[in-house]
């Protein structure tokens, strides 16, 4: 077990660049397996979540390289085999290999993936789509069987409830069937545009991805041409931006995409932040007097659930109570009882309701990061604060921030890791 140890308290500035989306390269990963040639991607996040996804590979014989920022995966001697449950459970998103399985050889049998608890994310969409593909799907004992044995066949697809994970399973189980699949409802977000380009760019025929209808038209062969680059990762940057927010002197966030971060940013000026929006970067300069505001999550394009957490310190710092209300995982309070630790006036007496009131004099603690979200927020007042702020459980947070250590010092915070 690692932890992060945190000497709080030193103002930040410099730049800092991020990396390639997490939420993007947990889909690609899988769906690496779809192609018939090797297949490269750069951009690559170096995040715990990239090394367990490699495990699952290999236990297929799927060999893989990951250096530099840039991983190669080749399938071409791909076998059907049990994936390691040790690898499934550490990490939800292991579930995008129902797809990918299913789409590949027409069959999948997938343990029911663990990850971050954050709340009921159930996979009763996921269900509905492969089922409406031709493919009969049963659990037993935390696993998954999902069996298309005649084949899979286009289908007109309504998504019950926008699901990000449902979007990209369908996808990919689609893009091998017979037929145009139409899917409604669908997810909008960033990262699904960027697997239907990946998808698109070995021949792959998805249409309407970043609307809420999607065509997908089988094709019988997928084969990689070029190196896929991996969009950045908004939530990496919307983080930085508060920190950047609450606790720079002048902080420079490089490689975002800033339509992808629209929803955020609007907040941040809504506070009083003067962001400085260029093409490809952020400035952030020394924040002062800045106003409460109310943040309510909600499938992209509006303000991301991933964000609500790393966006609270700073909202400590608003003249007034600040509310957030969480639509999506209103369970997602984890991060409450650790931020009051270190000094947070912040509640949650309505289920799905926050409320951050101007709190001062942070003092450093020992505090558990529960996921990565919560963690994100943790190590930002931890940077806050005066004193020493441990973080155990620090593997939540490694799994969903590329090279946090490094870029956190470069901008002048004293942070290290040490095991527990």
């Amino acid at each position: 077990m690692k932890k992060l140890v945190i000497h709080g308290g030193r103002r930040l500035s410099g730049e800092v660049t991020i990396g390639g989306a997490k939420n993007s390269t947990v889909a690609l990963i899988p769906a690496a397996i779809l192609a018939e040639t090797p297949v490269k991607f750069d951009s690559v996040p170096d995040i715990l979540d990239v090394y367990n996804l490699q495990a699952i590979l290999n236990s297929m014989n799927v060999t893989s390289t990951f250096e530099g920022g840039e991983l190669m995966i080749d399938p071409t001697d791909i076998v059907e085999s049990e994936l390691p449950s040790t690898a499934i459970k550490s990490l939800r998103a292991s579930y995008y290999f129902m797809g990918s399985l299913l789409g590949r050889f027409g069959r999948a049998t997938v343990t029911f993936p663990g990850g971050d608890n954050i709340g009921p994310r159930p996979i009763d969409q996921h269900i509905k789509g492969f089922e409406a593909l031709g493919a009969t799907v049963h659990e037993e004992n935390d696993t998954v069987f999902i069996n298309a044995e005649n084949g899979l066949k286009a289908a007109r697809i309504f998504l019950d409830v926008v699901s990000v994970g449902a979007t990209m399973n369908i996808i990919m189980a689609a893009v091998h069937a017979e037929g145009t699949t139409v899917l409604e409802n669908a997810a909008r977000e960033p990262e699904i545009i960027d697997l239907a380009t990946f998808l698109n760019n070995m021949g792959a025929q998805i249409r309407g991805a970043g609307t809420d209808v999607i065509r997908i038209t089988g094709v019988e062969h997928l084969e990689s041409k070029n190196t896929h680059t991996i969009i950045p990762d908004r939530i990496e940057a919307g983080t930085y931006l508060a920190l950047a927010a609450a606790q720079g002197d002048g902080v420079l966030v490089k490689n975002v995409i800033p339509e992808h971060l629209e929803s955020f940013t609007a907040k941040l000026l809504e506070m009083g932040v003067k962001l400085d929006v260029r093409e490809d970067s952020i400035y952030v300069p020394k924040s002062v007097d800045l106003q409460p505001i109310h943040v309510k999550t909600a499938p992209f394009p509006g303000f991301a659930t991933d964000l609500q957490q790393p966006v609270t310190p700073l909202l400590t710092l608003a003249g007034g109570t600040s509310v957030i209300q969480e639509t999506i995982y209103p369970e997602r309070t984890r991060h409450i009882p650790e931020l009051q630790k270190l000094g947070v006036d912040i509640s949650n007496n309505t289920y799905g309701k926050i409320e951050v009131t101007q709190s001062s004099n942070f003092h450093g603690a020992r505090v558990s990061a529960a996921e990565i979200r919560a963690g994100a927020s943790l190590v930002s007042t931890g940077l806050m604060a005066d004193g020493v702020t441990e973080v155990v459980n620090a593997e939540h947070v490694l799994r969903g921030y590329d090279h946090i250590i490094h870029k956190l010092t470069m901008l002048n915070a004293d942070i290290q890791i040490a095991e527990e």
